[in-house]
């Protein structure tokens, strides 16, 4: 009974002369734009396209090292419903770059603008014109197997949050290996990240950083993991660092007054607890001293530890005294 009822319910709400009226707008609206899309799409149009490109016949015992585009963007004018099928349909198959044809004696190889636009020709149809090709020829480079490996450092800008520091930086890996010509390998000795540009940090920060891109030079890993580790910073001071006179002539000594200073820095906490005033050295020059005689002589803090910031000494100038 129940489902008799419903079915009285729709019959009588769709077939209502209120409902017919609608139905039948509703009808001739998508009827309408169903020929206008038919008309648009018989319009002629330009637009990008993205052809793969791959490379073929390379010999065994030769590695592509950089330039290999791997993708050609290509504007071409047709109708369009063809420009559609392009987006929309199958993917476009890819471009065969025969490696040998191209492949120069010197480690680079070049496919000619004309040679390209023969090519992509053949992928698209007949009907279509090809406006531009983007790059408008392709340039590769390759070697036979030559590699070493570099040390990774980041780019950018890293910046702590207030009353923190960059306490350290790792690297996984650290090292990447990278392919070229032998020239081209003697003058590299690092390899730096795209730019990493971080703000206002005061925790640690991973980033995973792409490896800057370089002209005939392939790199492997592609990318690495980029550790940013902060401490917060304190100020703090060491006491009871000796004073070393230097440059002092055989049988003489050097005695100052006091014997020892405190440095005053800042530094992480972390840092702090691994470092003592056996860490630094300060210093008095005897040449200095012959050459200006006085009272006092100068100190200098001549060494610090690793992560030691804006070091200074509680005084530059002591009392002095020269022993036989």
């Amino acid at each position: 009974m129940a489902l008799r009822e419903l079915y009285h319910f729709v019959r009588n709400f769709l077939f209502s002369r209120a409902n017919r009226e609608f139905l039948s707008f509703l009808f001739f609206f998508v009827m309408a734009g169903f020929f206008w899309l038919l008309m648009t799409l018989n319009d002629n149009y330009e637009q990008e396209i993205r052809i793969p490109v791959r490379y073929v016949n390379v010999p065994k015992n030769a590695v592509l090292t950089s330039g290999e585009t791997d993708t050609l963007r290509v504007n071409v004018s047709d109708k369009g419903l063809v420009l559609a099928a392009y987006l929309y349909g199958h993917d476009m198959l890819p471009i065969a770059i025969d490696f040998k044809s191209y492949a120069h004696a010197g480690g680079n190889g070049t496919v000619p603008a004309a040679d390209l636009k023969k090519m992509v020709a053949q992928r698209i149809a007949a009907s279509s014109k090809i406006v531009s090709v983007k790059p408008d020829r392709l340039n590769f480079y390759y070697n036979y197997g030559e590699k070493k490996r570099v040390a990774v450092a980041y780019s950018g800008q890293v910046t702590p949050g207030d009353m923190y520091y960059l306490a350290r930086v790792d690297y996984r890996p650290d090292s990447v290996t990278i392919f070229a010509s032998a020239e081209r390998l003697d003058s590299i000795g690092l390899v730096l990240t795209e730019p990493v540009d971080i703000a206002d940090a005061r925790d640690t920060v991973v980033v995973t950083a792409r490896i800057r891109s370089m002209q005939g030079v392939k790199v492997v890993p592609e990318r690495v993991d980029v550790r940013f580790f902060f401490d917060v910073l304190s100020e703090v001071t060491f006491d009871d660092i000796p004073i070393r006179g230097i440059n002092m002539p055989e049988g003489k000594k050097l005695r100052t007054f006091p014997a020892k200073v405190s440095v005053k820095c800042v530094t992480g906490v972390n840092i702090y607890r691994n470092v003592s005033a056996a860490d630094f050295e300060v210093v008095a020059d005897y040449r200095e001293i012959q050459a200006a005689p006085s009272s006092q002589c100068r100190i200098y803090l001549r060494r610090t530890p690793e992560g030691i910031k804006r070091p200074k000494l509680e005084t530059t100038h002591v009392d002095y005294l020269i022993e036989e």
